[in-house]
């Protein structure tokens, strides 16, 4: 059988699995709307994000053809990558509903307690951990084609691709080991939070391209926290001098430390 033949063998396969997928889905989807009882309807909310992570593995396998010059029409795979992102975006729409009714009556009681300084840090870090969670997702997502990648030959035969997602998964923890320790620096009063505020927009546009040439050409980690003025508070690396603040400063030695860092925070706001 010839590599043209293979591959084509391969695409529908794949695309078979697609549809079958989002049949899934739209099942599921119908059951987690139509349930009476909330323990029913939870059941299937977590059915439903199992299929959905299923649908985004493919997706991810359909994108590396789309780019591939082996594949001529790629008509039926650019429509395949729209109808998961289409049932990826539903199942935004009922996590967030879900979250919504747990966490709402909660929230509100919550809300009415908190000052507005308070408010504002609960806030940020919410969306904070938001960022860490759809970027710890996707790491677990590119270990598992990797992995699959990886098994067989295919070490050698996708050994391009594998250096790609190992690229993607490094950058994403990066991201989420300073995002880790920038929650912390906010919780303690160590950050402002219009300073994190910042750099929120570059984070949602690192979500959407980082897969993208022209996007990663550009993009330079080591200037990506710059507005949040690290240096200012002799952090170099967040989690660890974190950590260690917060360790010396329950002994009572970090006086100086504390007082420079608070002055850098005004000087922020």
């Amino acid at each position: 059988m010839s590599n043209a033949r293979k591959l084509q063998t391969e695409i529908d396969r794949v695309m078979k699995k697609v549809d079958e997928g989002v049949s899934l889905f739209d099942e599921i989807w119908e059951k987690v709307y139509s349930a009476e009882q909330q323990n029913q309807k939870e059941k299937h909310e977590v059915d439903l994000k199992k299929e959905i992570k299923k649908l985004q593995r493919l997706r991810d396998q359909i994108k590396t053809w789309i780019g591939s010059s082996d594949v001529k029409d790629k008509d039926a795979l650019i429509d395949a990558r729209k109808l998961i992102e289409t049932k990826m975006e539903q199942f935004k729409i009922c996590e967030k509903e879900t979250k919504t009714k747990t966490y709402s009556k909660e929230g509100l009681l919550r809300q009415d307690k908190l000052d507005p300084t308070e408010q504002a840090k609960k806030d940020c870090t919410a969306w904070i951990a938001d960022y860490i969670e759809q970027l710890n997702q996707i790491v677990d997502e590119k270990d598992v084609e990797i992995e699959r990648l990886s098994s067989g030959k295919g070490k050698k035969t996708n050994k391009h691709i594998i250096e790609d997602y190992t690229d993607i998964v490094n950058s994403h923890k990066f991201h989420i080991s300073k995002l880790e320790g920038i929650m912390r620096l906010v919780n303690n009063d160590r950050l402002a939070v219009d300073t994190v505020e910042e750099i929120k927009e570059d984070l949602e546009y690192y979500l959407e391209a980082h897969e993208e040439e022209e996007y990663m050409q550009s993009y330079d980690e080591e200037i990506f926290y710059e507005p949040l003025g690290l240096e200012n508070l002799a952090v170099v690396n967040v989690d660890r001098v974190t950590q260690a603040q917060s360790s010396t400063k329950s002994r009572g030695s970090s006086k100086d430390d504390d007082t420079s860092a608070t002055s850098s925070i005004s000087r922020k706001k």
